[in-house]
């Protein structure tokens, strides 16, 4: 009895010792230790978790924009983490994101972000395409979350002040590119095809159509279709029978790959006009003879020297080049990043407030933020050249 007393109490005093750790044990933190940051006397700072909600396509017609947007949130979270984290205040945060799939739809982008409400997040970063941004801005307002969309174009997307975006709105491209018909190609004729049951489409038409009147740039066929059209040859014949000189198809790749297609089918030979809806375009064709020569706007360019460290990460990532949207899910991710900087602390109030004072070196430019939720910076024209996008 003595000795089984003896054993159990050398145990008990060995157990309570290495439960301890002493500054001289050497032994690994306790987990609560680990998650504030280290040793709780070493005075660093403690560690908590930031989660980015993200909303996006990942299945169906639109899958190509919120795969890249996740996959380039995804380089920026690792290289912010592998950093260090984010500090603000007296707290170093690691950045989580969670991305839910709404398939480009309207109602299921909703089901979509109450799932991230619920989960308990700190910022949306949301969603990629217009519609489902529009559907879930409203809701985003009412819970006071500051929302950053990578890509929603239209006006609405930003349409309260706890939104705000990275690409360019949908107007500024419409009259841009017909600036760029005018005063850079030289044209005085177009016609133009779009989505009349989208307003990413409608929204660049208008503002494409009302900025050709007031330049003199004359639209001789303004063609719609709608949501899920294969057949463009209606639209393509009306548009051969004028004497248009170019084709502004302010539409998503998909389209804009029929599009060209059954033009060069027919033997037509105009020149496209696109936006950044047409950024992936090239990886759904088997031959981009029909698309050679369109130009299209887009604030990135993965050959652009400025671009190279994040296209590097990305291509040893995921074995392909990184598009426009995927430029914009990282460069989110690092406005995101400025914001709770700035703010010094994930209150939500203190974020939304804190979007207007920052500036972000970004792989789509240099930005700052208006208080209507819009970036300051500038476009790329690109040329599709050889099968490549190029610089124009």
């Amino acid at each position: 009895m003595k000795r089984l007393l003896a054993i159990i109490m050398t145990a008990t005093l060995l157990f309570s010792a290495a439960a301890c750790g002493g500054s001289n044990s050497g032994s690994t933190p306790s987990s609560s230790a680990a998650t504030s940051g280290g040793d709780s006397n070493s005075g660093d700072a403690a560690t908590e978790a930031f989660v980015i909600g993200g909303l996006g396509p990942l299945t169906g017609a639109a899958a190509s924009y919120g795969i890249s947007v996740k996959q380039g949130a995804e380089v920026a979270v690792k290289e912010i983490n592998d950093a260090g984290g984010v500090t603000a205040g007296d707290i170093t945060y690691t950045f989580e994101l969670n991305f839910q799939d709404d398939e480009h739809s309207e109602d299921k982008v909703i089901t979509a972000y109450n799932t991230l409400m619920d989960s308990g997040i700190d910022v949306l970063m949301g969603a990629v395409t217009s519609g489902p941004t529009i559907a879930v801005s409203s809701l985003s307002h009412e819970d006071g979350v500051l929302m950053i969309t990578p890509s929603g174009s239209a006006i609405q997307c930003t349409q309260y002040d706890n939104a705000f975006r990275i690409c360019f709105t949908d107007p500024l491209q419409g009259v841009t590119m017909a600036n760029f018909a005018k005063d850079e190609l030289g044209l005085s004729k177009v016609a133009v095809i779009y989505n009349n049951s989208d307003e990413y489409s409608s929204g660049m038409k208008d503002a494409f159509v009302e900025q050709a009147n007031d330049i003199g740039l004359e639209v001789v066929a303004n063609e719609a279709f709608t949501e899920g059209d294969v057949d463009f040859s209606t639209q393509l014949t009306t548009i051969n029978n004028t004497d248009a000189e170019a084709i502004f198809c302010p539409v998503y790749y998909e389209a804009a790959s029929y599009i060209t297609k059954q033009a060069s089918d027919r033997g037509m030979s105009l020149q496209f006009l696109g936006c950044d809806g047409w950024d992936g375009v090239l990886g759904q064709v088997t031959d981009a003879t029909p698309l050679e020569g369109s130009i299209i706007l887009s604030p990135f360019l993965a050959a652009d020297p400025a671009a190279k460290d994040f296209v590097t990460a990305y291509e040893a990532a995921y074995g392909s080049t990184p598009d426009q949207f995927a430029a914009d899910g990282y460069d989110a991710i690092y406005t995101i990043k400025a914001a709770l900087e700035q703010a010094g602390t994930k209150d939500k109030a203190a974020l939304i407030a804190a979007m207007t004072e920052i500036e972000v070196v970004g792989t789509t430019g240099t930005f700052t933020f208006t208080a209507e939720g819009e970036p300051d910076k500038q476009a790329k024209y690109i040329i599709i050249k050889d099968g490549e996008y190029t610089a124009y």
